[in-house]
């Protein structure tokens, strides 16, 4: 049987179609813009799918109703107000429609599939423009009351610092596309009013040209101002593992998208503080590991 996923991203969208077996036969990728532009996107590329398909999957990040297949306000998605997306999908194309949570989705895949197939404990982070957490207990999904478990990227990790999840000093603040890019620019900030240049950024006039992946090339190439951000990152991303480690006693935690991509830059920070941090033995039986699916 196959299938058509659709992924709805703060930055990027892609519409896929896939089978039972987990293959991606075909993928089409476009930006993320207005609502209007990105559902006309949307709807061209499923109509462009030259196969039989069964159903269609949508992930998306919350707040969301997977019950009644609504998406309602996700930070990340201005516009996309109370949008009735599976009904509407489901008219245009006459096929079951389903929602999900993007971290909801993204953990049921790696764990099937991925690297937490196995895994009786899971827990999956997005940790892409926004981070929030899928979590896999006692074998099976668990979504909350309302579709709302797994927000670890609201969880306040200091009074103050970079912004996400509309909240000063959060986890996403730190751990994501937009919080490794906020701390570079107050870094590159400082630099230049030292009259010093930051690896990672030309002049003053291009700081909000700064991006996690242009900070990463830095520090991938030796440059250490980059490498303390990404240091950074790591230790307030070892902080948040070290609270769902602490609570939830997890077998597999799996990362995916900048800390696949980047997992060298911050490992190690990570590590130190979940050994400093966690109930030993719960740390002891936790592995840590990129996502497998790409």
């Amino acid at each position: 049987m196959n299938y058509i996923g659709v992924d709805i991203g703060g930055t990027k969208c892609a519409v896929v179609l896939g089978n039972d077996k987990g293959e991606i036969l075909s993928k089409t990728r476009f930006d993320t813009t207005s609502y209007e532009q990105t559902f006309a996107k949307i709807y061209d590329a499923i109509e462009a799918v030259d196969a039989k398909y069964d159903a269609i999957g949508i992930s998306c990040g919350g707040p969301l109703n997977s019950k009644t297949g609504m998406i309602m306000s996700p930070p990340n998605l201005p516009d996309w107000d109370n949008v009735p997306i599976t009904h509407m999908l489901g008219d245009k194309f006459n096929v079951p429609v389903f929602l999900q949570n993007d971290a909801d989705a993204c953990a049921l895949a790696e764990w099937k599939y991925g690297a937490g197939k196995g895994s009786e404990n899971m827990i999956f982070l997005t940790f892409g423009t926004g981070i929030g957490a899928g979590l896999i207990l006692g074998g099976r999904l668990y979504s909350g009351t309302c579709d709302c478990a797994g927000e670890i990227g609201h969880v306040r990790m200091s009074d103050s610092g970079p912004v996400g999840f509309g909240k000063e000093g959060s986890f996403e603040g730190y751990c994501s596309g937009s919080g490794i890019a906020q701390l570079g620019i107050a870094r590159a900030r400082e630099l230049f009013q030292s009259g010093k240049k930051p690896s990672y950024c030309e002049s003053a006039d291009k700081l909000m040209e700064i991006t996690a992946k242009s900070i990463a090339d830095a520090a991938n190439a030796g440059n250490e101002d980059a490498i303390e951000i990404y240091k950074r990152c790591g230790t307030m991303l070892g902080r948040g593992l070290s609270i769902l480690i602490d609570v939830l006693n997890p077998q597999t935690i799996v990362i995916g998208s900048i800390f696949a991509r980047c997992e060298n830059l911050l490992r190690h920070e990570m590590q130190k503080v979940i050994d400093r941090e966690c109930v030993s033995h719960s740390a002891r039986c936790v592995k840590v590991v990129p996502a497998g699916l790409g």
